[in-house]
């Protein structure tokens, strides 16, 4: 099977959505929520990508200044595809494109746990998140 790998490659929100679904992540995601899935692919200012023929079967979506932090929001590979190298590929294409001292970021879904540590990731567990319902205490 051929996958042709590409940096910043348009891709619609219909594929987007698409790859979510045929992956595990579309559980997490607000996949019914189009305007937050345009929003999430086209407000990210470093997308790798996977393709197979004309489909893509593979992406890493971050945000990132390049220099300092990058945040992988999302890495995601279609089911059928999985188990062959494209999400590792896609996350050292993404690093690839990074300045010498920035440092990748994600938050891994706990299943995923062990994936991040067998391939190099440091566990961090200084991550917080606010909810947007909920507000910033005095």
């Amino acid at each position: 099977m051929s996958i042709e790998y590409k940096i910043n490659e348009p891709t619609t929100t219909d594929q987007f959505v698409a790859l979510l679904k045929a992956s595990t992540l579309g559980e997490r995601r607000p996949i019914d929520d189009w305007e937050c899935m345009e929003g999430m692919i086209s407000n990210s200012n470093l997308v790798v990508s996977a393709w197979h023929n004309d489909q893509l079967v593979g992406i890493a979506r971050s945000v990132t200044d390049f220099h300092y932090a990058c945040y992988l929001s999302d890495l995601a590979v279609s089911l059928k595809h999985q188990k062959s190298g494209i999400g590792k590929r896609l996350q050292a294409l993404t690093q690839e494109q990074l300045g010498p001292k920035c440092k990748l970021i994600l938050i891994a879904a706990p299943s995923a746990n062990q994936y991040y540590e067998h391939i190099g990731f440091n566990h961090n567990p200084r991550c917080w998140v606010l909810e947007r319902d909920s507000s910033i205490s005095s």
